[in-house]
């Protein structure tokens, strides 16, 4: 039972991660972005819902839903399209002084003390299977990374956009000359991965009840270990990466001596070194992300 149990805590978190580590991975697979900005996404999310505190509660989230789109979309046509064709480097710390913008901004509105909210308190009720109980937000994560990481699938595989998204990707300027409009298709990825972060904002808050304008900073920062870990630039890796980071999470929580449960970081980012090191491309590696790096 404990290792069932484990498993599934270890799946509820992997489950967060992993929609983090594919909102990442689908914008640098399209442009090459390593956008340490998507934690924002997920914060300014986080604020609205506090804001709609006492709105019924899909009013509440179909405002995170449109602001925070609406807020991707700005930052790619006010930022990023600017250097797109820059270097990755350039492109890289374009996205931390955003990131730092956006969080200190939020500190001005805001403040920088934790900020809670009662968001959907129902479904953090554990519920007991088959002698375990669960609670209900860890269920809802499962389900919601299986469900957008097959829908993400799907789209990219088997849809007119997904085609286009994959051409941007492979050879931008061929898809440009076969009547592709890129940036339309960026603006699609941005999109895509904004309702990723949604998502991620409501379960998060849903089950911690709290915001700060830095929390954001962390998710990107696993979601970006979890992207490297699975390999950059393919989705099913990002995926994996996402879930292997949460197991290895929850494995750490659960053995190291109290004392050292407080680094648990530490050894995690120690894992992706030796990963790097093993196998530098991660573990699905994609051609045209590796010739990018």
């Amino acid at each position: 039972m404990n290792a069932l149990q484990m498993l599934i805590d270890a799946a509820s978190v992997g489950g967060l991660y992993a929609l983090t580590a594919l909102g990442l991975g689908l914008i640098f697979g399209v442009i090459g972005l390593v956008n340490f900005a998507y934690g924002e996404y997920i914060m300014v999310g986080a604020y609205v819902l506090l804001l709609t505190a006492g709105v019924h509660w899909p009013f509440a989230i179909l405002a995170v839903l449109i602001f925070v789109i609406l807020f991707a979309l700005a930052s790619d046509w006010l930022v990023f399209r600017q250097v797109r064709r820059a270097q990755p480097e350039t492109l890289m710390i374009v996205s931390f002084g955003l990131s730092f913008m956006i969080q200190h901004l939020y500190v001005v509105l805001f403040g920088s003390l934790t900020r809670t909210v009662n968001f959907l308190p129902e479904i953090n009720r554990s519920i007991e299977i088959g002698g375990l109980r669960v609670a209900g937000v860890s269920i809802l994560q499962i389900a919601a990374t299986i469900i957008l990481t097959t829908a993400l699938a799907l789209v990219i595989n088997y849809t007119k956009i997904g085609y286009q998204m994959r051409a941007v990707s492979e050879n931008p300027r061929m898809a440009r000359l076969v009547g592709v409009n890129s940036n339309r298709i960026v603006a699609a990825a941005f999109a895509i991965s904004a309702v990723l972060a949604v998502t991620v904002t409501v379960l998060f808050v849903a089950q911690t009840g709290s915001m700060t304008p830095f929390f954001g900073v962390s998710l990107t920062m696993i979601g970006f270990v979890a992207t490297v870990i699975g390999g950059l630039g393919s989705l099913p890796g990002c995926a994996l990466g996402g879930f292997l980071v949460g197991a290895l999470t929850t494995l750490l929580q659960m053995m190291l001596p109290s004392h050292l449960q407080p680094f648990r970081e530490a050894f995690v980012f120690a894992a992706v070194i030796i990963v790097l090191l093993v196998r530098p491309q991660g573990l699905i590696a994609v051609r045209s992300a590796w010739e990018r790096v």
